[in-house]
């Protein structure tokens, strides 16, 4: 293996979704490197359907407290992200990441209510000092937003290589109406995602966290290649 590949692979697998953050400053001429490099990544016919919105300061805070007084309102429609039911391969892998994020908190599952004060930690970006939203238009197809996802992961690769962290938040996309008002988003654009970025507090236990993920061989099939050493 070359040593870009090494370099490559190493970025890759160093990233990890960090859910606290120190609070040092990022330049906007870092968040703009990073952008330029994610916007390279391949999309439908060259469509390009992502929208950012960059926060920080008193604009994120503003978000970020109107965040929490919906998640504050139990009458908020919740976000149905996921199947229900979720198929069982799918749930055992849920449950335990929720197992070892909330047992690194400290979390009791039967803990309802600390449970809740932990999910609310995302509309703060997790400490982080800057907060990105991202927004598509509604009337795209799920190709674009597999395109969409390219761009993300871009994103998150470029920022490592940096020396920053970042995480991936589909929790915001709850509060469409919320962003929507507060970005002025033009009718027919839909919430994403979020994402926080910044520097990883690597004294939280939370960021030590190991998540599993599935070996090659149980998500691939080769046919017709033959193995080469």
């Amino acid at each position: 293996m070359n040593s870009d590949a090494n370099i490559v692979d190493s970025v890759i697998r160093s990233r990890t979704a960090v859910r606290a953050f120190r609070p040092d400053a990022i330049s906007k001429e870092d968040v703009l490197a990073i952008l330029d490099v994610a916007r390279t990544a391949p999309s439908n016919s060259n469509t390009q359907p992502w929208r950012v919105y960059v926060l920080s300061g008193r604009s994120k805070q503003q978000l970020s407290d109107r965040l929490a007084r919906a998640y504050a309102d139990e009458t908020y429609p919740l976000l149905n992200h996921l199947p229900d039911p979720l198929p069982h391969s799918f749930r055992v892998r849920q449950e335990d990441f929720g197992m070892r994020y909330y047992g690194a908190l400290g979390i009791d599952k039967a803990d309802t209510a600390a449970r809740t004060r932990a999910t609310g930690r995302n509309f703060d970006f997790f400490g982080a000092p800057i907060g990105l939203i991202f927004t598509i238009e509604r009337c795209l197809k799920k190709y674009s937003w597999l395109d969409y996802g390219l761009f993300l992961q871009n994103i998150m690769i470029a920022a490592r290589a940096r020396g920053l962290d970042t995480c991936p938040q589909v929790s915001f996309a709850r509060y469409q109406t919320v962003i929507t008002n507060y970005l002025e988003l033009e009718p027919g654009n839909e919430v994403v995602c979020g994402m926080s970025l910044g520097y990883a507090d690597e004294e939280s236990i939370v960021n030590r966290l190991q998540i599993p993920r599935e070996p090659t061989d149980r998500f691939t099939r080769f046919l017709g290649l033959d193995a080469q050493s």
